[in-house]
């Protein structure tokens, strides 16, 4: 599933691109900005020393490609050594998708924190579609100029394509266990991320072949309203996804 471009991702907190964008579509659609959430000093402060860290990365990749820049440049670009890098990141891909991570659990959180009576589809249609009304990057429907140059970058880095697959393999456990953990969970959680992304990846699509958010976002809805249709009809029977639990 595409993240917010940045966090090419919905609701990221991490003052990325991507986070810039969701804010302004609240402010168009009226929508409640999210409680903050608190932490402890020490881990605001991780968290800023991995958004410097990833920011510096990302414009160095956006400028010349991602293949064409070391470790050892971005961490003296951040002013740390490589082993204190890799103590942040793992991996070099994980410098720029680094901000997927908090989408992982995403979907699980939307089925953890449904309404009474809710069923898992009913909540996951819900927010996907008020994430196309907002212009969250994470729905691929956004044409903000810093969120598309992340989308070029991720596409046409097979790396990162690649990287970005483990991650969503564990959107895809963590929505397993969120809908109950058994097989017909983890199917029907594997049905469903991958309809997330199908969904996300056909907007930055049409978006990168030249057509505005607005205009692609009647056709996104209508796609997300078909896609969740034949969703409830193939898991209507298994337990705890269609229905409420």
């Amino acid at each position: 599933m595409v993240m917010s471009g940045e966090k090419a991702g919905g609701g990221n907190g991490n003052g990325s691109a991507g986070g810039a964008v969701e804010e302004e579509g609240r402010e168009r659609s009226g929508a409640p900005a999210p409680e903050p959430v608190r932490v402890s000093l020490r881990e605001r402060k991780k968290q800023l020393t991995y958004r410097a860290i990833s920011d510096a990365a990302i414009a160095m990749f956006l400028e010349r490609g991602f293949d064409k820049v070391s470790v050892a440049e971005v961490a003296a670009a951040a002013d740390i050594s490589k082993p204190t890098l890799f103590r942040y990141f793992p991996a070099k891909e994980d410098l720029a998708l680094h901000r997927f991570a908090d989408h992982e659990d995403e979907a699980a959180r939307v089925v953890g924190g449904r309404d009474p009576g809710e069923s898992p589809l009913a909540a996951l249609r819900r927010h996907f579609l008020a994430g196309l009304d907002r212009r969250d990057p994470a729905t691929g429907l956004s044409d903000a100029p810093q969120v598309l140059a992340f989308h070029r970058l991720l596409y046409g880095t097979p790396a990162l394509v690649a990287r970005l697959y483990a991650y969503q393999g564990r959107s895809e456990a963590a929505l397993a266990r969120a809908l109950g953990g058994g097989t017909a969970e983890r199917l029907a959680a594997g049905q469903i991320i991958a309809v997330l992304r199908i969904l996300a990846e056909e907007n930055w699509r049409r978006i990168d072949a030249g057509e505005s958010a607005d205009q692609v976002h009647g056709g996104a809805v209508r796609a997300a309203e078909l896609a969740f249709v034949q969703l409830r009809t193939g898991l209507e029977g298994a337990r705890g996804v269609s229905g409420g639990r």
